[in-house]
């Protein structure tokens, strides 16, 4: 809405330019091709308002948009231990719970079927030679391995000893609990070894990830107290700790994670909520300008001054710390620049409109 309302001054202030004669004393030869000048008509109506630049002091904390996602750390992949045919599914549903130990499928597998004869073949060879003529005992116990390392269960392997009746289905059971995130298979589908059938998330922690300008890493207390808010909960507040700073930037919109974990009881809190996390920073003295006299694109930042009567001049710049009112200047400007504080989206408008190319387009950051 504030873009909208800028660029409607904009129209207004080309609509009530001074006649071509007087507008062309603005672009007099020799004159910087970065410098505009405005009638004082245009100064009103745009509300082009100017304020010294001075040191001051940035606020202690930074607010971050965020969302909270599944904890990784915390998520487990149930995998197909033996190739089979699924003959039955105990879970179908996305967001169903499971507890460690509840039944997940069955599966035929001629394999695992051939591995439990030879297991029961070895001990039943065990029982009647009583180790007399040969030893037994690690022939069963590597048969006993065999089927362990392909998913049964000691309490499954101890029913077929005292059995000896091995049936063609093989029940297999959940090795964690949580929450299916995602179900890869389904009944009558063939798995080799190895298939991933479902994922699992545990929700007693979940991450807020947040997305941080890197001018603004430098200030963030990595060591320091991070609060997640919840606007859905009232409000809600959680303390927290900064687990992860993506090492990666992405170079074309400088902007990198912060990764903060919050404990999660009674798993009241989803996957997918919003969250604004609030990281303590530590106060510093330094050129600061309201945010609205800073215009950014993904290449370039930029602030306009006055340079004389109505004229102003657009300058590169170098931010740092941001605290959602205020933002740090940490290269380009000095004490006692004049800056434009409000209309500096008009003034760039104005620029595009008689020179027909943004300012930004002639700076070059190498120069910084």
């Amino acid at each position: 809405m504030k873009y909208l309302i800028h660029l409607c001054v904009a129209l207004l202030l080309v609509a009530c330019k001074e006649k071509p004669k007087e507008v062309a004393q603005t672009a007099e030869p020799g004159q910087d091709r970065d410098v505009i000048v405005l009638s004082e008509q245009q100064v009103q109506l745009g509300n082009i308002r100017v304020d010294t630049l001075g040191n001051g002091t940035m606020g202690d904390k930074t607010v971050l948009a965020a969302t909270l996602n599944v904890d990784e750390t915390k998520s487990v992949a149930v995998n197909a231990r033996i190739a089979g045919r699924i003959e039955r599914l105990y879970f179908k549903s996305t967001g169903d719970y499971l507890r460690k130990g509840d039944r997940l499928y069955d599966l035929y597998s001629e394999t695992l079927n051939n591995a439990k004869q030879e297991y029961i073949l070895a001990l039943e060879k065990q029982q009647v030679l009583d180790n007399s003529i040969i030893d037994f005992t690690q022939l069963v116990e590597s048969a006993r391995n065999k089927l362990l390392l392909w998913g049964m269960n000691e309490a499954q392997i101890d029913e077929l000893a005292k059995t000896k009746k091995a049936a063609s289905i093989t029940t297999f059971y959940s090795p964690a609990g949580g929450y299916i995130t995602t179900l890869e298979s389904h009944e009558g589908d063939y798995v080799a070894e190895g298939t991933t059938m479902l994922r699992l998330a545990n929700l007693s922690t979940l991450w807020a990830e947040a997305q941080v300008y890197t001018s603004q890493l430098a200030g963030i207390d990595r060591d320091g107290a991070a609060t997640v808010r919840l606007p859905d909960l009232g409000g809600k507040t959680i303390s927290g700790h900064i687990e992860f700073v993506n090492p990666e930037i992405n170079p074309d919109t400088r902007i990198n994670l912060i990764r903060v974990a919050i404990a999660n009881p009674g798993n009241q809190l989803k996957p997918g909520m919003a969250a604004y996390v609030e990281l303590k920073n530590r106060p510093t003295n330094s050129l600061t300008l309201p945010v609205d006299a800073v215009i950014r694109n993904e290449k370039h930042t930029v602030v306009w001054l006055q340079v004389g009567h109505n004229t102003y001049k657009s300058v590169m710049v170098e931010t740092g710390m941001e605290d959602g009112e205020s933002i740090e200047i940490k290269a380009g400007l000095k004490a006692g620049d004049i800056v434009v504080t409000t209309g500096a989206y008009l003034l760039n408008s104005e620029y595009i409109f008689r020179r027909g190319a943004n300012p930004m387009a002639g700076h070059d950051m190498s120069n910084m």
